[in-house]
């Protein structure tokens, strides 16, 4: 399976670990992450019409060095999945999704029409952190993540995509479920259990398999078993995407 994210660092957090967890399972699945730092839908929409190389190519959670464009990128392989996710600034915003995620769509349809078009759905700040009060506006990392999802479903919704990865929804259960830090700096994913946690979500939508038994465990930081196992135990209760 070739997967391409069209992101920023938030997609960088999500795929770190993507390729690794489905080598563990003896699965072939490799990932592009296009990064831009804050990249958001707008940004990524005036890159596809300037052709621009801008992107920081990323492959199998990994810099590469090169910069390409996004019309590059999207020709470059078959792509079976391209996802789409907004900029957190924004992400609790349903108008800042249009007319860009719209536009990004048909471009990325036109390019690669057999691709499944998914939409990720990034997460809340920390309960405490500056950026929630003073970025998202909002006093709680609950009620910022209620927005961001209402947002994505209506944008998913809005232009037929094949899915939602639920990566803001894990974060929740994460932290209902009594782990206390998911953030490294309040609004990316941790370099241990946060990106794990996702690594782990991607390959269970993308590919429908449980996730109980794999044996991946090369971590950035440090992740306990007990971490380990509540993250496999919250992953596979997701349903997987129709693929």
């Amino acid at each position: 399976m070739n997967v391409l994210a069209i992101g920023n660092s938030f997609s960088q957090d999500a795929t770190r670990y993507l390729h690794q967890i489905a080598t563990a399972d003896g699965v072939t699945l490799h990932v592009a992450n296009l990064y831009i730092g804050g990249c958001s839908l707008e940004r990524h929409y005036r890159n596809m019409l300037s052709a621009e190389r801008a992107y920081e190519l990323q492959y199998n959670g990994q810099l590469t060095g090169f910069q390409v464009s996004l019309q590059e990128a999207l020709l470059n392989r078959a792509w079976d999945v391209v996802t789409l996710q907004q900029a957190s600034p924004y992400s609790m915003d349903p108008d800042s999704y249009f007319p860009y995620i719209t536009e990004l769509y048909a471009y990325v349809k036109k390019c690669v029409p057999k691709a499944k078009i998914l939409i990720h759905q990034t997460w809340a700040y920390e309960d405490g952190s500056d950026r929630l009060y003073n970025v998202a506006h909002f006093d709680t990392a609950a009620e910022m993540f209620a927005a961001v999802e209402d947002a994505y479903a209506f944008a998913a919704q809005a232009i037929g995509a094949d899915g939602i990865i639920p990566s803001g929804k894990l974060f929740r259960n994460l932290l209902d479920n009594g782990i206390e830090k998911i953030h490294r700096d309040t609004y990316h994913a941790s370099l241990g259990l946060g990106r794990y946690a996702l690594g782990l979500l991607w390959y269970r939508m993308l590919t429908g398999a449980s996730v109980a038994d794999n044996t991946f465990c090369d971590f950035d930081a440090p992740v306990t078993a007990e971490e380990m196992a509540l993250a496999k135990k919250l992953v596979d209760a997701f349903t997987p995407i129709a693929m």
